[in-house]
């Protein structure tokens, strides 16, 4: 497996810190089979950090006196999260580079490194509640796998939607499985010969590239791939890799499922952030103002174009009153919002937004692609 995410060191950290992050680090992502140093890139103190644009990146700064700055411009610019750290909050005005004293800084002395880790890693989407995986089938042809591989992609970390698991008898199933499919960052479509020939699967196939969602195609070796998969990434079965005897897939073909999937997911969860925040900073120069930097929990520091800062926060997927609470208390006395795409979510849901947003004061919800004209009139 190739390089999938790209994270950075930063400013002046000391080698003890360094060796600490590097190990709590490691240790996080050992149980999704990610190896730091592989899939997982680590640069420390670069002269220049340019990842890849389709790897999940981002930089932790440790601030010090004269810390280096290098090239935290251009991240910034990239709308790349950099996430300063500070020894105590009483020190930012010394510690950290006055190009990052917008962000919200990191006070070291609560929460040490595990802190800093699960910063840096929320950024990249590598906490296992960001792992979010969609399974599309048709019943009469694909069960026993479908089945196979909610087990198997359950125990690497993936939060795995499957409709027998995951919707109760007296919920409205059709609205439940497009609001699931909102909140998935791949689908991974079993294409047996008979997937199209149902309303519903094709449905979900064509919704999730409608939402922005990744598809990961499972062919069958008697299924002839359709025209419409040409922008789906592929795994084609052959027939000695489906057992005869209980119709289940091999472990290797599992193994390769699973290393395809990782590579697949985070350059969707990346696209979905990335396109999210463009269209905020879309919205914002629309109104003349100014997108300045992405900082921990990829909140975004906006500037209206009467100079009112605001702290946004991407909610990729179904945002819950979690989401809003979280803004609240990682942005204490400041203007908060978190955007979102509301497309397909369950009617109820959208309700539930609505009234838990006329009810919270410390924060607002703003809908994607109504980001201009909120943000025009903006009260914080």
């Amino acid at each position: 497996m190739s390089t999938l995410y790209e994270l950075a060191v930063l400013g002046s950290p000391s080698d003890a810190q360094i060796s600490e992050l590097h190990a709590v680090v490691a240790k996080s992502i050992e149980p999704f089979g990610l190896c730091l140093g592989r899939e997982v890139a680590w640069s420390v103190r670069p002269d220049n950090f340019d990842p890849d644009q389709r790897n999940a990146s981002a930089a932790v700064f440790f601030g010090g006196t004269n810390a280096p700055v290098v090239n935290v411009n251009e991240l910034m610019q990239r709308a790349l999260p950099v996430i300063p750290v500070v020894s105590k909050h009483e020190m930012v005005a010394h510690e950290i580079p006055l190009i990052l004293q917008s962000l919200n800084c990191l006070d070291y002395s609560k929460g040490g490194m595990q802190r800093v880790a699960t910063a840096l890693l929320e950024c990249v989407g590598l906490l296992p509640r960001q792992r979010r995986i969609f399974l599309s089938y048709r019943r009469d042809d694909a069960t026993q796998v479908a089945l196979q591989l909610f087990e198997a992609l359950s125990a690497r970390l993936f939060d795995v939607f499957l409709d027998t698991h995951k919707i109760g008898v007296a919920e409205d199933f059709q609205s439940m499985l497009w609001h699931h499919l909102c909140d998935s960052d791949v689908l991974v479509m079993l294409d047996t010969p008979t997937y199209f020939d149902s309303r519903w699967t094709s449905a979900e196939f064509g919704r999730a590239l409608a939402k922005g969602v990744s598809v990961l195609r499972i062919g069958w070796p008697d299924c002839t791939p359709s025209e419409r998969i040409k922008t789906a990434h592929r795994i084609d079965l052959t027939q000695d890799e489906i057992g005869a005897a209980d119709g289940k897939l091999t472990d290797e073909v599992i193994n390769r499922i699973c290393s395809r999937l990782e590579a697949v997911r985070v350059e969707s969860h990346a696209v979905r952030n990335t396109n999210l925040v463009s269209n905020l900073r879309n919205a914002i120069e629309k109104i003349q103002g100014e997108l300045i930097g992405v900082g921990s929990h990829k909140a975004v520091n906006v500037k209206l174009a009467d100079g009112t800062g605001v702290v946004v926060y991407p909610a990729v997927g179904v945002p819950t009153s979690s989401t809003l609470h979280d803004a609240s208390v990682n942005s204490p006395r400041q203007s908060v919002a978190v955007i979102y795409d509301h497309i397909g979510l369950h009617p109820r849901w959208l309700a539930h937004l609505d009234w838990l947003g006329s009810h919270v004061d410390s924060a607002h919800w703003v809908k994607s692609s109504e980001a201009a004209w909120q943000f025009a009139d903006w009260v914080g």
